[in-house]
């Protein structure tokens, strides 16, 4: 679903150019409804049809033709024949360098991994270490969704105050690993998470606070967390409780997360103090909206922040 995600971001910025899509497991008929319809954030904007040219199948958007594979093995693809220098991986199977790299195999350039590495591949958050990018890395990782919500406003409170130690707790949205009713989970290793998701506030493990810890040097091993998954289709929160070497208000606190916002983070670090609830958020494009009005502080060194 990253992927069809992915899709629909590229068809609306100009800078981009969508060549071609390798869907292993669905046919072009079945791709194009996919595309045309989603649950959560409605038809897509335009219009979506298939062609069949020279022994080749294309989705053709918005008047545009995008070339279509089918190939299990990434090095069979073929990226370069179409036109493909940069690939989203995002089918949460290729999350090693090496297996990444089938894709250059296939032709690629360089390729980004949707998902958090499972090994050394370097991983980039968009605001808060992606300068440190060198054009030798042909294969990166943008991490996780917790962590591109965590990681700028971990930066801002570090930067500015000294960020000491926090633990975080996101309340995460359904994800396609769940199950709709009870069943043995994904692995059979986590019994809470086989439980169904529609009905249930699930603890959960993550990672997302540790990976901090490899975008930000400063915090490795002051950060971990948690998740609780929960009946809702979109829109995640993240809530981090930390403690500050530098005394500061919330009113200090959140004046240096807006400022934020409105310069060296903006278009990836958000701000409200709006009454707003969680589907308020469903199309926003940045990575982390800082929520200052459910914000607080037991003291000027420990205090909670949502976003």
């Amino acid at each position: 679903r990253i992927g069809r995600l992915v899709f629909r971001a590229a068809m609306e910025n100009q800078s981009v150019t969508m060549a071609a899509i390798n869907e292993p497991f669905m046919d072009l008929d079945y791709m194009q409804y996919l595309l045309s319809y989603d649950t959560v954030h409605s038809r897509f904007k335009g219009t979506v049809s298939t062609k069949k040219a020279g022994g080749a199948e294309f989705l053709v958007v918005n008047g545009m033709s995008v070339r279509v594979f089918h190939e299990k093995d990434p090095a069979s693809i073929g990226w370069d024949k179409a036109g493909a220098a940069f690939i989203c991986e995002s089918t949460g199977v290729f999350t090693t360098q090496e297996k990444a790299a089938l894709h250059i195999k296939g032709g690629a350039k360089k390729v980004i991994i949707s998902a958090p590495p499972k090994d050394a591949v370097p991983m980039f958050v968009m605001g808060v270490n992606h300068e440190k990018y060198t054009a030798d890395l042909t294969v990166v990782s943008n991490a996780s969704c917790t962590t591109n919500c965590l990681a700028p406003l971990t930066k801002i409170v570090h930067d500015n105050f000294g960020l000491v130690e926090g633990l975080m707790t996101t309340v995460h949205a359904m994800t396609a690993t769940q199950l709709t009713v009870d069943g043995p989970s994904r692995g059979g290793k986590d019994w809470r998470g086989g439980r169904a998701a529609s009905e249930n506030i699930i603890p959960s493990s993550t990672g997302a606070a540790k990976a901090v810890g490899k975008v930000i040097p400063e915090m490795n091993g002051k950060l971990t967390g948690m998740a609780f998954r929960v009946p809702t289709p979109d829109v995640s929160v993240v809530d981090l409780t930390c403690r500050i070497a530098k005394p500061a208000s919330m009113k200090d606190i959140c004046a240096k997360v807006k400022e934020a916002s409105e310069t060296t983070m903006k278009g990836i670090m958000g701000y409200t103090d709006k009454e707003v609830v969680s589907c308020d958020f469903t199309t926003d494009p940045r990575s982390s909206i800082f929520d200052a009005s459910a914000c607080i502080a037991l003291n000027e060194t420990f205090i909670k922040l949502v976003s």
